[in-house]
């Protein structure tokens, strides 16, 4: 795997809604212990939330080659001791290179992939977690069957219009798909830029 600065990737919503999401995971992360970050994309996220939350172990992932280069050149740069070597991952697998997390964090994925990966990323989670441990997920959804902004359905049609198994998905579909793994749903918290967190915990087993 290559590691060279050309290698790293930029997203600029990671910047834009970084700090939101911190103020959240501030509430919901362990103090100490493993999260494993789903489809980590460019690594920036992982490489911010690992310094801001620095008595936590960050594992990265990603199904992607090109990203997994982005998120280790991250990384390197960044000298952080409490950032784990990506893995390759995808979530809708039903075996994962990742045998137990206290956490996991999952930014962005569910409206840019299949149904199947959230599908696996419940069950995914729920083998993973210890009772009580929190899914965190952000991303735009639809309530109640609607979208929550004219800008979310423009982006919803154009998610489609790429891939017909993208598009943003009903909250409740989700919850319903996470209670279904063994999850229990805690709260959403409304976002900026019509986004919302989904706090998920691990039932009792």
């Amino acid at each position: 795997m290559s590691d060279t600065p050309n290698d790293k990737r930029h997203a600029p919503a990671a910047a834009r809604n970084r700090d939101p999401i911190a103020e959240v995971l501030a509430g919901v992360l362990p103090e100490t212990g493993l999260v494993l970050e789903i489809a980590s994309g460019s690594g920036e996220h992982a490489v911010w939330f690992a310094e801001r939350f620095p008595g936590l172990t960050w594992q990265p992932s990603d199904p992607d080659p090109a990203a997994l280069r982005s998120i280790a050149a991250w990384i390197e740069q960044s000298g952080l001791e409490n950032l784990r070597t990506p893995v390759t991952l995808d979530a809708a697998a039903s075996d994962w290179p990742v045998g137990s997390a206290d956490a996991v964090v999952c930014i962005n994925m569910i409206h840019i992939s299949p149904w199947s990966a959230t599908e696996g990323l419940m069950a995914g989670a729920a083998r993973l977690l210890p009772a009580g441990g929190p899914l965190y997920l952000y991303g735009p959804y639809r309530r109640g069957g609607a979208h929550t902004a004219p800008s979310n359905e423009a982006f919803d049609e154009s998610l489609r219009a790429r891939n017909p198994a993208w598009g943003i998905r009903d909250m409740e579909a989700v919850v319903e798909a996470a209670e279904a793994a063994g999850l229990t749903f805690e709260k959403a918290v409304a976002m900026p830029a019509n986004n919302f967190s989904l706090i998920l915990r691990r039932a009792p087993r």
